[in-house]
Order: structure tokens, then sequence, then C-alpha cells
């Protein structure tokens, strides 16, 4: 008899290590990234999206439903295209033809050995028994080709199949071709919500784990990826002048501060947290040379920080300066400038940018000229390149590429132009057709500058949406175009270069939000860590009672409040408290004082109480009162008549209204 620790050995090999401990159940990563595959694919070739639906066999029903379905019936199918023939693409060697066996039944496991390849016995072992399992390998153990060649690995499949070092997604067009030479990271797409109005700021810093918006709505939401799960929250919320639009936002370039720059006159200075480390001064408005000011007097329109001074930003605003500030000098700025103009007048400067060295420092004008500075030593107000007439409209963004060749600018005239630095008379190209509706559209090049891409704003009578158009910096010419929403504007966008992914905020006047398209195959970090990360489950911890206190006069907080209805009664009754008027003396006496009459005399009270003196006045006629003493005045006249006895003219008296009535 065997021993018992080997035969419980023997047994428990049989079973995984994690055998009878429960663990986590935890979602699959594919299954992750399917939830977040985008649905709006490029428009495909004639007749494939009719046989894509004919294979699929599904009602129509919504496409995240769709997407469950097809993971349902092939979970661990990596290309969900179908092939020609309508089944699911073929990964890995062919499967063998179903043979049957003797009795007519299907034979289950692997095929039999044709004669000859076995052993020398034939299909039989040498107990003269039929062979189970696997066909035995020939005398040096690999499997000859055609060509007497060694073949390692399993066969290849047959010419037949559809897999091929060329193999092309589903949709097998051009345009797609075209992306995927570019490697566009857009087959995935993650929304950061939260505004209630379009996003017109976006900042992710250096490293790529945070993300700032700002928007219309008058905040700044602070997104960390390290931090973040599947529910794509912010962390911090920010107001950083009441009532005003927040316009841009910009990291430092060691990413521990950012900037940012409002409707308001006053940019701010946040740390890394959010928490507020200045505010620059605001000029006076009553100073008419901008120069004299000791900061901007209007709304601020742009701001962006050095590229390589992390003390250094640049401003623009709508009072017609750019002006130069040190961030450990709030008080104060470093440089005005002030564009040059074809008549004096305050145009306002719409945006600003420095080049990759921040050594240049270009501006586009409210009159639609771009003005171009150097800094070098004495420079001052005066361009070094203008370009009058540059666009028809307003100037929405500026961007140098890195090697200081081509300028990129934005303009609500709907247009994009590529103007060479080098011989700026005329762009190298304009692209028409881009319709664009706010202030901070900008302009992103791509990690290696083979593409630039700008958002496209959303018309009332178009149905297209806001697109997001990638364009081939070599051939100049239009490369995609990608849907972001069908019913939002897209105003910023950005192309990351460590990541590897792009953002695009959108919005309208009642939402916003940041998308972040990805590919699980070609980016890094960023979205890929906060998507595969739930939410932490709710505990029993995390439930809190609140304690019932049974003494609630242990202390103020806990007592009853106490009924007030008596407290006012007996107020009311008190003169002072209630503030009661005084009421009239009444009684005998005058003025609250006994046996004190009108004319303080006690003779006269003494005989009105003895009812020898009666005041009969209050019984009276007033008019025969003063009637009594008119024939005394008429006969002995003492003061007025005497004086105008011989002009003054005889009286007239109306009759009263009785004795008229009497004549009647």
């Amino acid at each position: 008899m065997e021993d018992e620790a080997e035969i419980y050995d023997g047994t428990r090999a049989q079973f995984p290590l994690t055998f009878g401990k429960r663990s986590k159940s935890q979602t699959p990563l594919e299954l992750i990234h399917n939830s977040t595959r985008r649905t709006s694919n490029p428009p495909e070739k004639s007749g494939s999206s009719s046989s894509s639906a004919k294979d699929s066999g599904l009602p129509s029903i919504s496409s995240s439903s769709k997407t469950w379905l097809n993971s349902l019936r092939n979970p661990k199918s990596s290309n969900p295209n179908p092939s020609e023939d309508g089944e699911a693409t073929m990964v890995g060697p062919p499967r063998p033809p179903a043979a049957e066996d003797e009795d007519g039944g299907v034979m289950d496991g692997p095929p039999r050995p044709p004669p000859g390849l076995g052993s020398g016995d034939g299909e039989e072992d040498d107990d003269g028994d039929g062979m189970i399992g696997p066909p035995r390998p020939s005398g040096d153990g690999l499997v000859q080709s055609d060509d007497d060649e060694e073949i390692i690995g399993p066969p290849r499949p047959p010419p037949g199949s559809n897999l091929s070092d060329s193999d092309e997604d589903g949709n097998g067009n051009g345009e797609n071709e075209e992306e995927n030479r570019f490697r566009i990271p857009m087959s995935n797409e993650i929304v950061l919500k939260g505004h209630t109005k379009v996003v017109s700021a976006l900042a992710v810093d250096h490293t790529g784990s945070r993300v700032l918006s700002g928007s219309y709505d008058y905040s700044v939401r602070m997104y960390d990826f390290q931090g973040m799960n599947s529910r794509l929250q912010s962390f911090r919320q920010l107001e950083p002048s009441e009532g005003h639009q927040v316009r841009n936002l910009s990291w430092s370039p060691t990413a521990d501060r950012f900037l940012c720059v409002t409707g308001s006159a006053q940019a701010k200075i946040y740390d890394r947290d959010g928490l507020t480390l200045g505010e620059f001064v605001k000029g006076d408005m009553y100073i008419r040379d901008l120069k004299n000011t000791k900061g901007h007097i209007s709304g601020l329109t742009w701001g962006e920080w050095h590229p390589k001074a992390k003390d250094t930003i640049l401003t623009s605003s709508e009072d017609g300066s750019l002006r130069i500030w040190d961030v450990n000098d709030f008080k104060s700025q470093k440089q005005v400038i002030k564009p040059k103009l074809p008549r004096p007048a305050r145009v306002p400067v719409t945006t600003c940018t420095w080049d990759r060295e921040g050594k240049c420092i270009a501006g586009g004008i409210g009159d639609g000229t771009i003005q171009i500075w150097n800094l070098k030593p004495g420079w001052g107000s005066r361009p070094d390149i203008y370009l009058e007439k540059a666009h028809s409209d307003e100037i929405t963004g500026l961007k140098f590429s890195s090697d200081g060749k081509i300028l990129l600018s934005r303009s609500s005239d709907d247009s994009l132009k590529v103007w060479d630095l080098r011989q700026m008379k005329a762009p190298l190209k304009v692209f028409e057709d881009l319709p664009n509706h706010y202030a901070q559209t900008n302009i992103a090049f791509s990690p290696d500058e083979q593409l630039f891409l700008t958002g496209t704003s959303v018309e009332r009578e178009s149905t297209t949406g806001g697109l997001l158009c990638f364009f081939d910096r070599a051939k100049l010419e239009l490369v995609s175009k990608l849907g972001i929403s069908p019913t939002c504007s897209v105003v910023q966008c950005a192309w990351h270069p460590k990541l590897n992914q792009i953002f695009a905020t959108t919005g309208d006047k009642s939402q916003g939000g940041t998308h972040i398209l990805y590919d699980p195959n070609i980016s890094e970090r960023g979205a890929l860590v906060c998507v595969a990360r739930a939410p932490r489950r709710k505990s029993v911890d995390d439930f809190e009672i609140k304690p019932v206190i049974h003494n609630p006069h242990a202390l103020p907080l806990f007592r009853d409040q106490p009924s007030r209805k008596r407290q006012r009664e007996k107020t009311l009754k008190d003169p002072i408290k209630s503030h009661k008027p005084e009421l009239p003396m009444t009684g005998p006496g005058f003025g609250g004082r006994v046996g004190v009459s009108q004319g303080s005399l006690l003779t006269q009270y003494l005989m009105k109480q003895g009812g020898m003196i009666k005041e009969t006045w209050m019984e009276e006629d007033p008019r025969e009162a003063i009637l009594k003493y008119a024939d005394v005045a008429k006969t002995d006249p003492k003061f007025i008549a005497p004086a105008y006895a011989e002009t003054q003219p005889e009286p007239v008296f109306a009759k009263s209204d009785s004795e008229e009535d009497e004549e009647k």
C-alpha cells in the first residue's frame, strides 16, 4: 500500500494552487476595451455594411447590445471582422476535416495517421490493439516539407484563409489604410464629464497623469488618471473667477503649477493640487497709454506658459496688448507689447503663442492680422513679421512647428492656413469649410508632427456634428475626418506624445465633456489605467448610522428646542420689551395728576366738581359762538376795521344752504 503522503501529493497535484480560495472576479481587459470601443466607424465600401449585417443575423439593436452579443458568441476571437464565407476568421492552424468512424459516426479526437506514418506495425501497436492518441513522429522527429526543409511550429494555413502579413481591418477602404499608416489611436473612446456647458480649455501635463478642463460654466475640473477609476470623476473643482468663462489653461514646464486664464483681467496661478498661489495685478483703466499700466485693463483672451523657463508666462487681452509676466512677482509685468495697427484704436488680441524654444512670440489680432516678434536684445513692440489680412475674421489659434518652419493659423472665417515662416507672403495651403463658432478653437500637432488636427463646430442646418479633422503636413491634404459628437462642437484638441492618446473637448449650451481617443495596442497609460480600474465596492464600514442620543439636556447642542409660545405671551405683557405706546390719560385731574385742572387752580377744580362752573363748549355750535361777537365788532371795531373804514368795500356774505332750501 502506498504511503498516505504520496497519495495526497498525487491527488493535490490534480488541482490548481488556488483551489478552495475565494478570489475576486476580474473582468478581462479585452471585455473592458470592447465596452469603450468606438461604434462610429469610417464609411465602408459598398456592400460591406450589408454583408456584415447579413452575417451578424441580429435585429436592429443598439451598438452596445450588439457588441455584448458578439462577445458572447466569440469570447476568444481577437478579430471580430467576418470573412468572405460569413464565418469568423480562422486564427492558428486549420481544423482537420471531420473524419467518420467505421461505424459511420463522427470520430472524436485527432485523425488517425495514414498507413506507413506510424511505427513499423502499421495502424496497430505492439499488442495488436488500435493506436490511441496522436500519431508518432517520424524517425527524425520532424515533418519534412516539399522542399525537404524542416518545418518548425504549426503548418501553414491553406491559401484560402484570410491570414496574411498585410491583414487589414474589416473596413478595408483606402481611408482606413491611410489612418493605419499614421497609426492614429482612435479605436476606443472615453468621455470625462462633469461640465454643464461647452469645455473651452484643455491642458494635459507633460507626464500625462493629470488633465485640466475649463468650461463656460466658470469652473475648472482636475482629473488624475492614477487615482481615477472607471467612473471617470474629477477629484477637484475650482471656480477661478466668479461669473467669468475659462478661456485657457497651461501647465508649467515642470508640471508643478498651471496658469488659468479667464474672462477677467487677472490671470491666476495654481499649484498642482489646485491651491491658489497668486493673482496678477489689474491695470488702471483710466490711463490711456497701455505701456504705463501695471496690468491688463480688460478681459483676457489667451495665455501660455513659457516652454522652457518655469517663471515666465505670456498673456493677451481685449485691451489690445500682450504682456510677459514673472510668476514670482504678481505686482508688475516684465514686458508690454502693443501690436502694430493701421490706425490708432484698441483692437483686441485674440490669441498668442510661443515657439518651441521660447524665442519667438506670435499674436493673432482681432482684425485678422498675424504679428510675430523675435525675442532679442533691445526688442520692442515693432513686429518682425507683419501679415496684414491673414484672415478675414478673428484668429482663434496659432501653432508653431518644432523646427520653426511652419506656422498654423485657425480663424472664425471657417478656415485653416499653413504658413512658411521663411516666406510669409502667401500661405502654403488654405483649408476651407471648417466651421468655427468658438474663440478658443485651436490646432495641435501629432507627436511626430506628420499630422496636424483641429476641431469643427456644429452648424444649425448641418447633420455632420462635431468633427476632428486630420491633415498631412507633407502632402498638405486632408487625411481623415473623425466624428466626435453628433450634436456638440469640438473646440480644443491635443495629441499627447507620451500617452499617444488624443484629447478633444466638446459641448454646447447645456453640456460639455472631454473625449479621449486611444488604442489599447499603441497607447500607454492614461485612459488605459483608469478604464481597467473598477470602482471600489461599498463595504459595511462605509455606512455610518447616526447615533441617537437619549440625554437631551446633556449639552445645549442636543437639547430639544422649547416652545416659544409662553415666552412670547410674557413679552407682550411687558410694556418695555413689547415697545407698547403710552395710552392717553383719563379720569380726574390733568396730566395724570389728581387735583390739577387745566387752569392749575384748585378753586376752579372744586367749582367744576360742584357744578358751579359748567363747560358748555362741547355742546355749542362753533359758527354761532363766533357770530355772537359780530354785532360788537361792527359797532366797536378796535384794530383792523378803523384803518380801512373809508376804503373797505361792503362785504357780501353768501347765504347758508338751509335758507336757500327754504326759499325754494
